[in-house]
């Protein structure tokens, strides 16, 4: 995690000497770890112990509302996934569909095929149903860009651009386009209204109106709210490791305040906690990753099937 590692050992330094009282240790720690997981307009330099200050563009103003293009830390990151993302997709392909492709592939190709084969089968195509081969590329890039960046923030000077609510929230709104759009193209305009003005079959005339008043509006909130899950979700789970992980290690600089010498066995417990966060950390990116790309995939399948 950005700068983590040099901070963490110049506070350690500085609590062994006895410079630092446990309320500023406790406190300094504190700030250390919302910084870890904000968005900022520096881009940490690995090993260099300095910052790129990243530029930062006047804001366009539309309206009453206003809108920073700057770039930052986790713009960043989300560039480098995503030439990450497009790289491997790239380099299994022509491992798998190129010259010498007669073979089966071995190693890294093999795994993120074994990947992209299940997600096809058992996630795209057996929740959305016919026709859900054309929305194969979106399920596949939606996984494999999310998982990285998700392992990006695990990285020594990394950080979990997931862990931003705007983050999520963009990809959520992407879902969102992709299902509503896709499931008016697939049922028309008029069976496609009948998803949101609901009127169940069988009522009489003079119930229609009303019950269409009521369940309109819980149709609609009922969409939004799908998403609106799918982005909360994400950006918790990634959010509250990072925490977990900081709190654990902040504990070493608490008690070695608070002595008069630092002790090698109150390294321990914490060090040994936060490695056995970190490695569930990993099966975490995997899990959330494939939940948004479950999640999205079902709610593809209810819109185009929506009887």
């Amino acid at each position: 995690m950005t700068g983590t590692v040099g901070w963490f050992w110049g506070l350690l330094a500085q609590a062994a000497q006895g410079g630092a009282a446990e309320q500023d240790v406790g406190a300094a720690w504190n700030a250390h770890m919302l910084e870890e997981v904000s968005d900022a307009h520096h881009f940490p330099v690995p090993f260099l112990g300095t910052e790129i200050q990243l530029p930062e563009w006047p804001p366009l103003h539309i309206g009453s509302l206003t809108v920073d293009l700057s770039p930052t830390k986790h713009v960043i990151w989300l560039l480098i996934a995503a030439t990450l993302c497009g790289l491997a997709m790239i380099w299994v392909a022509r491992r798998t569909h190129g010259r010498g492709s007669e073979r089966a592939p071995k190693g890294l190709a093999n795994v993120i095929e074994a990947f992209v084969i299940y997600l096809r089968d058992e996630v795209a195509m057996r929740n959305i149903g016919k026709g859900g081969e054309r929305y194969v590329p979106f399920v596949l890039t939606v996984f494999f860009f999310i998982l990285i960046v998700n392992l990006l923030g695990l990285v020594p000077f990394g950080a979990t651009a997931t862990g931003n609510i705007s983050v999520t929230a963009a990809l959520a709104l992407l879902s969102l386009i992709v299902i509503e759009v896709g499931g008016l193209l697939h049922l028309g305009p008029v069976p496609y209204l009948r998803t949101i003005v609901y009127v169940p079959e069988g009522l009489r005339w003079y119930m229609q109106i009303p019950m269409a008043v009521i369940m309109t509006p819980v149709e609609a909130i009922a969409k939004l709210a799908r998403i609106f899950a799918l982005a909360v979700r994400l950006f918790a789970n990634m959010t509250a490791g990072h925490f977990v992980i900081l709190a654990l290690l902040g504990l070493i600089f608490l008690a070695g305040a608070s002595a008069s010498a630092i002790k090698w066995v109150v390294w321990v417990g914490p060090v040994l906690m936060a490695v056995g966060i970190m490695l569930l950390e990993i099966l975490v990116a995997l899990l959330q990753a494939y939940i948004f790309t479950m999640l999205t995939s079902v709610f593809i399948g209810l819109v185009r099937h929506a009887h």
